[in-house]
């Protein structure tokens, strides 16, 4: 059910423009802790403890995969606890863990810590974020998913540039300190003012799914063909792209040098925000999975002219190409399950299809990184990742018979 859709989504003062800025919030602080600080935390836990890399990363990966399993009861949990509250817990265990990478001692507190954060993303990460605009939003949707999602690549460009000078000015554990309590008193009360169902939404409605039936609901999912052709192509784009990102500077610095290639990925990232809101102001009026498997042929043509040029200029654009596309990739999943997997089951899909496709992609770097091992360059590394954006954009349209939407009860 969509409870939103008799009103004026286009007036700025229609409410759920407001939940969008207190969920781009929530992304801003969730993706900018949770995702790209962790490169921050990797070197200061280094030089704070001595701890070798090996020990941080590890928990890095412990943290994503705890997260993909966590997120898959997304749905029983906005039914169990409700939204404001389990926003509330989110945050609560952000900053729980955040703290705690400030002032911890010893390794077994940076896997609690971790832990904490995996709790994070399962109150305040894109299964919530687009569960509850989805329920705000009808025909204004995509551009309210590309504004509250902006939210994840500004965490990127602000927060992780804040955290590294605060950390060389006032100490690591002061600037983690520092950026908690400033999270909770921007966050805290926009939530707990901003965040809740439509008025007209009935209880069962908000909760997207009954709790009994979310089981139900994720076993029909996983026998829906539509389900599985939106969720793989998705997971193999977010495998390459995962691998791209975290190899970027490694391949480029040899042909464009430190600065050019530090460059190159604050580029990428700016596109990405262009990208999104370019694509925000009109993918409500565009098929989603021709839209997505354009974005991927898009990466894919960017990869491969990369491999071909050692222009810097050239290579400049074409990471600026590819980032046009990055953001979309998480914009895309929830437009094509409201049209076709439907509201019912719309939290209980977001879910499912976040934790396989955060599953599959926390592999990208890994094997992007092994087949460069072996081949002895990034050539074969990144040719792999051409082949797996044509194949992903080949499943994305592909619809399987009559599209099926499913029940939660």
């Amino acid at each position: 059910m969509i409870a939103a859709t008799g009103a004026d989504e286009s007036s700025v003062h229609y409410r759920g423009w407001r939940v969008v800025l207190a969920c781009f919030l929530m992304a801003f602080f969730m993706f900018g802790f949770g995702l790209y600080g962790q490169g921050v935390y990797l070197a200061e836990l280094q030089r704070a403890h001595g701890w070798p890399g090996t020990l941080v990363s590890a928990a890095s990966t412990f943290s994503f995969l705890l997260t993909s399993v966590l997120v898959i009861f997304t749905d029983d949990l906005l039914a169990r606890i409700g939204l404001r509250a389990l926003i509330l817990c989110g945050l609560t265990a952000l900053g729980a863990s955040t703290a705690l990478l400030g002032v911890m001692q010893a390794p077994w507190q940076l896997y609690l810590a971790y832990a904490l954060m995996s709790v994070g993303w399962t109150g305040m990460g894109s299964v919530v974020i687009a569960t509850v605009l989805n329920a705000w939003f009808a025909r204004r949707r995509g551009l309210a998913l590309s504004l509250a999602f902006n939210g994840a690549t500004f965490g990127g460009i602000i927060l992780v540039p804040v955290l590294l000078a605060l950390s060389s000015s006032i100490g690591f554990r002061s600037a983690m300190l520092a950026a908690t309590i400033v999270m909770v008193v921007l966050v805290l009360p926009v939530v707990v003012v901003f965040t809740s169902w439509p008025v007209d939404a009935s209880p069962n409605a908000a909760a997207v799914s009954g709790g009994k039936a979310a089981g139900h609901s994720r076993k029909e999912l996983l026998a829906n063909a539509s389900f599985w052709t939106m969720v793989l192509p998705i997971a193999i784009a977010l495998l390459a792209q995962m691998g791209f990102i975290i190899h970027q500077v490694t391949f480029l610095e040899p042909l464009i040098g430190r600065a050019s290639a530090g460059l190159a990925v604050t580029i990428m990232a700016a596109m990405a925000v262009v990208g999104r809101l370019s694509l925000g102001l009109f993918v409500d009026r565009l098929d989603p999975r021709l839209a997505c498997a354009a974005s991927m042929m898009s990466q894919a043509a960017a990869l491969l002219v990369l491999l071909q040029s050692q222009s810097p200029t050239v290579l400049l654009l074409c990471c600026a190409v590819y980032g046009f596309s990055i953001g979309n990739m998480i914009t895309f999943p929830p437009l094509i399950i409201q049209r076709e997997i439907g509201s019912a089951a719309f939290a209980a899909a977001m879910g499912l299809g976040t934790s396989i496709s955060g599953i599959v992609s926390a592999f990208g770097p890994g094997i992007i990184g092994l087949v460069r091992s072996v081949s002895g360059d990034y050539t074969m590394a990144f040719a792999m990742c051409v082949v797996l954006d044509v194949v992903a954009a080949a499943i994305v349209l592909w619809r399987p018979g009559k599209t099926v939407k499913v029940a939660a009860s």
